[in-house]
């Protein structure tokens, strides 16, 4: 596949580094596993190899102050309005978290690690869906000890995204699992990653008419689920350095570590092991922005826009893509917060 058209890392005027942007106060002390903003208020939950989950407010400006934090071995997790957090971990279950009286309490048990949470409100009212390494995903109505239904997924599930009624569950072997959630214990539709190598990430169009999908070889695949659609599908290369000005076939490649879609314009953000972030507009195949973390680090492990779409925060911390050789002293683990201007997530004008 071609590259997507503006994706050079030379392009000067769509690119910055991140020595502006505001770091937030009393950072995790260990690696960053992933971060989420409440969809009702700019809380910022934030979890950590130390087997801890922060919670954070952010302000207008970009200051931050500590508002709670739980022990949990969280490798997602997801607020449920606007005090309550749920978290996912390597202990097999999820929890919920109440800010208010600093409350915890097991939600939801799967037999293997829980590696996705997603709480949905829906016609029908709120509801938890829980994907697991034990090759299930299971939807738990929280007033009850047992899942309302479970669902076998083909592999063990290491991604899964919603924007209602559509959900997309990524998972081990490169299969690619798509619901209807009007219909949820069904897959309607199952089909193999149009990505050659391990899925790292999906992430469903705010619309709910498609999902972007990213690998552990520096792509994106944009994908519709409706065959009406199917001809807007292309993949591009992203997150990747030429070696050398002569060696242009001869890159560096990294994970994709992050998609996340803008929650106004619709455009989105990747973010790589090789210390970039990217803003992209899909409909003109076009790349908007890139911020250089280097030198402050060469991972990039997960990052979120807040509810309005003003700040973006992303994580300084390794990735853990290069093993534990990687892992050297000193690296550091910092949270960011960008503050976002139009032009930088702006749709483009698509060319004809």
């Amino acid at each position: 596949m071609a590259f997507y058209p503006g994706a050079s890392s030379t392009s000067a005027n769509v690119s910055s580094t991140a020595e502006k942007d505001v770091e937030v106060t009393d950072s995790p002390p260990d690696s960053i596993s992933s971060l989420s903003f409440c969809p009702v208020a700019d809380f910022l939950a934030v979890g950590c190899w130390d087997n801890n989950v922060r919670i954070y407010e952010v302000g207008a400006n970009g200051q931050t102050q500590g508002k709670a934090m739980y022990g949990h071995q969280a490798l997602c997790f997801q607020f449920a309005g606007i005090s309550k957090v749920i978290s996912g971990g390597g202990d097999n279950a999820a929890r919920l978290y109440d800010i208010q009286t600093g409350q915890s309490q097991q939600v939801a048990q799967h037999d293997a690690p829980v590696k996705v949470v997603k709480w949905l409100e829906t016609p029908q009212g709120s509801i938890l869906v829980t994907g697991s390494w034990d090759k299930t995903i299971k939807y738990w109505d929280m007033r009850t000890a047992n899942p309302v239904s479970t669902v076998q997924l083909l592999e063990r599930c290491y991604t899964l995204d919603v924007s209602y009624p559509l959900m997309v569950v990524g998972t081990a072997e490169r299969h690619v699992q798509i619901f209807n959630l009007t219909n949820p214990t069904t897959p309607y539709k199952t089909m193999p990653s149009p990505l050659k190598w391990q899925t790292r990430v999906i992430s469903c169009f705010p619309n709910s008419t498609g999902f972007a999908m990213g690998s552990v070889e520096g792509r994106v695949a944009i994908q519709y689920v409706d065959e009406k659609d199917s001809q807007n599908n292309f993949s591009f290369k992203c997150h990747r350095r030429d070696q050398s000005p002569a060696s242009k076939d001869q890159s560096l490649v990294y994970a994709v570590n992050d998609i996340n879609f803008h929650p106004i314009h619709g455009t989105f953000s990747t973010c790589g092991s090789d210390g970039t972030i990217n803003f992209w507009d899909k409909d003109s195949r076009t790349r908007l922005k890139s911020i250089y973390l280097r030198p402050m680090s060469r991972s990039g492990s997960s990052s979120a826009f807040n509810r309005s779409g003003t700040i973006f925060a992303y994580t300084v911390s390794y990735d853990w893509s290069k093993g534990h050789s990687g892992n050297t002293p000193g690296h550091p683990n910092k949270i960011m917060l960008h503050a976002i201007k139009d032009d930088e997530v702006k749709k483009r004008a698509q060319k004809r």
